[in-house]
């Protein structure tokens, strides 16, 4: 790395074969993992931990302070994985005292002007697409995909493979598998087309899609369909895996079936 038109604070760790473009401004208590690409007029303020072979294009800023009332200046993070893409202009404000720390795992495509709050905590292969606005607390899982413009409400979970449409409100938690869409935020089906480019079986995606049928369709309330799912469907991963979410769920999961999206 030499380019005499960036700063880079001497405090900062840049690994070999990191490209910095210029205009860029790198503050201290930054580490840079190898083969990395900053862009032109890119911000990574303290606090920073970037993986390798990321590509951060123009005018993103990173860990900046929370835009939270409550912050304190205290010590914090916000770690980007390894192999991610940050487009143009996108946000990603570091974490508060709650957990220390924002994430963004491994893989993950955040498209320009998304802005990720302090405390999100998102897994590996997530895409988060043009405008989406995460609030604090935010945790998205792996291989979720959130459409452009949605906008999560704070303290929200959204599950593995769960897909969400653009434009939606999110103010209930999202289940795994799922494709939630409408206003208000309904269950439209499951992720099935996501399901198949990842792997899953015709017999597991029909498993899961008897699970929500019981869980959306069959006039049950969540406790009941609970447990009916638990009695009458085998234990799988899966399974357990959807019953522990709405289980654990402290905002309750998005209400509503839509069968003609």
């Amino acid at each position: 790395m030499n380019q005499p038109l960036a700063y880079v604070h001497p405090g900062a760790k840049i690994a070999k074969n990191v490209v910095i473009e210029p205009f860029t401004t790198i503050h201290n208590n930054v580490i840079i993992g190898d083969g990395t690409w900053i862009g032109s007029n890119v911000t990574i303020m303290e606090g920073a931990r970037i993986g390798k072979n990321c590509n951060i294009f123009p005018g993103a800023v990173i860990s900046a302070v929370p835009q939270d009332l409550k912050f304190g200046g205290e010590d914090s993070l916000a770690i980007i994985g390894d192999n991610c893409t940050i487009r143009e202009c996108v946000t990603i404000n570091r974490g508060t005292i709650a957990s220390g720390q924002t994430t963004l795992g491994n893989n993950c495509l955040v498209m320009a002007t998304a802005h990720i709050a302090h405390d999100c905590h998102i897994g590996d292969n997530a895409i988060i697409v043009n405008g989406v606005a995460l609030a604090g607390h935010v945790t998205v899982g792996n291989f979720a995909v959130i459409g452009g413009l949605a906008a999560i409400h704070q303290f929200i979970s959204i599950g593995d493979h769960a897909m969400i449409s653009g434009g939606s409100l999110v103010r209930k938690d999202v289940p795994p598998y799922t494709k939630a869409a409408k206003e208000p935020l309904s269950y439209v089906g499951i992720n099935s087309v996501g399901l198949r480019r990842r792997g899953f079986t015709t017999e597991k995606i029909r498993e899961i899609q008897d699970i929500y049928r019981i869980l959306y369709q069959k006039n049950y309330n969540t406790s009941q369909a609970l447990d009916i799912i638990e009695a009458e469907m085998e234990a799988t991963t899966e399974r357990d895996e959807i019953i522990d979410f709405i289980r654990n769920s402290s905002r309750g999961i998005m209400k509503g079936y839509s069968g003609n999206y």
